[in-house]
């Protein structure tokens, strides 16, 4: 599938742009499912005020998605209206500006911010190691794992909104709850502030050892995956729900609920998106019938189906 060529008609409303913008990019590519349809635009600014200028200066009514390093993630097959901005190199820097502070660009890996951290003798982001994905989709989920949360050490945040405007945002203006944070889906996130304390770089490095070599032992971490698929509801495990409810290696044609950890999905024979969410969807079902719990996503699932997938259940 591919959308109407507006590629011409935006740049001309943008003249001054540094970033690549192109028409019909393909996304499968940089997704970790490697699945989905084509971007109608998709921009890569330069920096933020790059970002700044294309948001200013774009319809308002052209739509905009954000995408990071497209791991936690499913791109429908039929793609994505609109214009999809993903960050670039631009947005990438990192930087002590004070003792136990670190400063990192939003499209900053999560692995990447933890190593930094621990070299500088940063305490409390080890938990990070274990988190895939870029500091901007921890930000906006709040991100956590091993007992550490986001909102434990995020100091303050910079986003762009869909006009353009910058927004400098303080921990108790993120709105923090579990995997949510309640700023506006069109404020952009361009960098934050962490702030840890003293530790010893070695030790760090050890405790980041231990959080890979669990990762390694319990997570299907080599796999064409998405990460974890469902948030866990309160006073329960998802992939304990998911595994009473006999959904343990159940398939949909290129796609199979996991057996080493069974809140994972793994893409391991061609499947297209509308597999991977109707293997998503039919678990959500299954695990309602057996416990009475609804699962909620913590995969983002964005874009449109292609005709004939709007028929798959859907679990409200």
């Amino acid at each position: 599938m591919s959308f109407a060529d507006i590629l011409d008609d935006i740049a001309a409303l943008v003249p001054d742009l540094r970033g690549r913008l192109r028409a019909n990019e393909n996304l499968a590519a940089i997704t970790w499912f490697r699945v989905g349809g084509p971007a109608q635009l998709f921009f890569s600014p330069k920096d933020e005020e790059d970002l700044a200028y294309f948001l200013t200066n774009i319809p308002k009514d052209l739509p905009v998605t954000v995408i990071g390093l497209g791991s936690n993630l499913i791109i429908r097959d039929g793609g994505i209206e609109g214009v999809v901005i993903r960050l670039g190199r631009g947005f990438g820097d990192m930087e002590v500006p004070e003792p136990q502070h670190l400063r990192v660009g939003t499209i900053v890996p999560d692995v990447r911010l933890a190593m930094r951290a621990a070299d500088e003798g940063i305490a409390g982001l080890e938990f990070y190691r274990g988190i895939p994905g870029c500091v901007g989709g921890a930000l906006r989920m709040n991100a956590g794992a091993h007992g550490g949360e986001t909102r434990d050490f995020l100091i303050e945040a910079r986003a762009v909104d869909r006009n353009g405007t910058l927004h400098i945002l303080k921990n108790k203006d993120m709105g923090y709850s579990y995997r949510h944070c309640s700023v506006p889906d069109d404020y952009i996130f361009v960098s934050a502030l962490y702030a840890g304390e003293l530790g010893d770089p070695d030790e760090l490095r050890a405790l980041m050892k231990d959080v890979v070599d669990y990762r390694e032992q319990k997570q299907p971490v080599k796999a064409r995956t998405g990460g974890s698929t469902f948030k866990n509801p309160d006073g329960h495990s998802a992939w304990k729900l998911v595994d009473e409810a006999g959904c343990r290696g159940l398939r949909v044609n290129g796609v199979h609920v996991s057996q080493k950890h069974c809140n994972f999905l793994i893409n391991d024979e061609g499947a297209t998106a509308a597999d991977i969410e109707l293997l998503g969807e039919t678990v959500r079902q299954r695990v309602f019938e057996h416990s009475g719990i609804k699962l909620h996503w913590e995969i983002r699932r964005l874009g449109v189906p292609l005709r004939g997938d709007e028929a798959n259940p859907v679990l409200s």
